[in-house]
């Protein structure tokens, strides 16, 4: 089997994904795209119509973020008309699965040079929600995807799937607030570090004009007694009506898990942060590298696919971690850096236990907590993270997972050359 290689990541500034607050909230998802695209061909002069494909991630495909972004951004951004593109949804693991199908096509041999990535704008998919809840729809994301309240694997939000693990697993609010805080902190040093800048290109808008260039989510000033002052983000929905029958948030996990008393431990300061943003990753076969001056800074060593309940809908990660592993033929001990998704903290926390990681190799530059979660794009976010902080500390591999909706995770293993 052919090897693919990672050339280059790249990714923009993450921006507060509310409406009138954040940055970017007014930009279009095809242009946040168009903008990671236009810097990896301009970094990497690159002949587009060489391109394969564009293999793009985004979650909610409605709006303007509908029309398969990864085709039109392309056009936006310049590329050659033969570039061709598609747009993918895996829920929060869309940003792995594109670079993980990226590389399959060139391990197959039967592509050279794939471009992967995504774009979420989470300002508009909030306006969405709020729409169709005015509306008198079913929220977004009660069983990711909308599935039926009745179905045989019920699935509730996320959040409180959050907390019913928390509550399962016997972890603390004090505990899921210190890996929070550590979160801010770690991100703080890597910003003032500058060991994103490699990756981050700025945002401008259509006449040049510099929109964003640094991450806007982070708070720095987080303290442990700020953290404690805040009230949980969910007890508030766990138990409100969602049909005529009665069916609760709670009362979908019940189903499942009867004796099970749900502790309410997670609100913004230990969940992710809603951002808006985008990223893109170049691969490419050691031929086509070779013949156009490319030089590879990592090859693909495995991928995986999981899935686990859908009921509690967080807790795949794990199992996808072993199962890449085990198809590559590696330990937990061969892995320098992790990263895992901090959708919620119980995510890592638990990921952290039960592997039995060494903290100071996981999310080492702060995680979603702090510096926010744009769905589809996350995945290729964390990708180059990990590739720059690899070869910033010269160390070897490097494992990305993510836990996502319907009780899924990817997981691909990296390992710098």
């Amino acid at each position: 089997m052919a090897e693919a290689f990672i050339i280059d990541a790249v990714r923009t500034p993450r921006g507060i994904g509310k409406t009138g607050k954040g940055a970017l909230a007014h930009m279009h998802p095809q242009h946040l795209a168009a903008t990671v695209l236009k810097a990896i061909a301009e970094r990497n002069d690159l002949d587009t119509g060489d391109i394969d494909d564009i293999i793009w991630s985004t979650s909610t495909q409605r709006g303007e973020q509908s029309g398969d972004l990864g085709r039109m951004a392309a056009l936006d951004a310049g590329y050659d008309v033969k570039a061709s593109g598609t747009t993918l949804d895996r829920f929060c693991g869309g940003g792995i699965t594109a670079v993980n199908f990226a590389a399959a096509q060139i391990m197959s041999g039967m592509e050279d040079l794939v471009i992967a990535g995504g774009t979420e704008m989470m300002s508009l998919t909030t306006t969405m929600m709020q729409d169709d809840m005015a509306a008198g729809k079913r929220p977004l994301g009660i069983g990711s995807g909308n599935a039926r309240l009745d179905a045989a694997h019920p699935q509730s939000n996320q959040g409180i799937c959050a907390d019913a693990i928390a509550s399962i697993e016997g972890i603390d609010r004090q505990t899921l607030e210190a890996l929070g805080l550590e979160s801010q902190r770690r991100a703080a040093v890597a910003i003032a570090e500058g060991r994103f800048d490699r990756s981050l290109v700025p945002v401008t808008d259509a006449t040049g004009a510099l929109v964003l260039e640094k991450d806007e989510y982070p708070r720095p000033d987080t303290t442990a007694e700020g953290l404690a002052a805040l009230r949980p983000s969910f007890a508030g929905i766990a138990d409100v009506p969602l049909d005529d029958k009665g069916t609760t948030f709670r009362k979908q996990i019940n189903r499942r898990y009867p004796d099970l008393e749900i502790a309410h431990v997670h609100h913004a300061g230990n969940s992710s942060g809603v951002v808006d943003g985008a990223a893109a990753i170049l691969l490419a076969s050691a031929d086509y590298a070779a013949k156009h001056g490319l030089k590879p800074r990592a090859r693909i060593v495995a991928m995986a696919n999981m899935g686990d309940d859908p009921t509690l809908m967080l807790n795949a990660p794990v199992p996808a971690a072993r199962k890449v592993l085990a198809k590559a033929g590696l330990t937990v001990d061969d892995i320098d850096l992790w990263e895992i998704n901090e959708a919620f903290a119980v995510v890592a926390e638990k990921f952290i236990r039960d592997l039995k990681l060494d903290r100071d190799k996981v999310n080492v530059n702060g995680g979603s907590i702090a510096l926010g979660h744009p769905i589809g794009a996350t995945g290729a976010i964390l990708i180059g993270t990990i590739l720059d902080e690899l070869e910033r500390r010269d160390l070897k591999r490097g494992l990305v997972t993510m836990c996502a909706g319907g009780g899924m995770a990817p997981a691909i293993i990296i390992e710098r050359v």
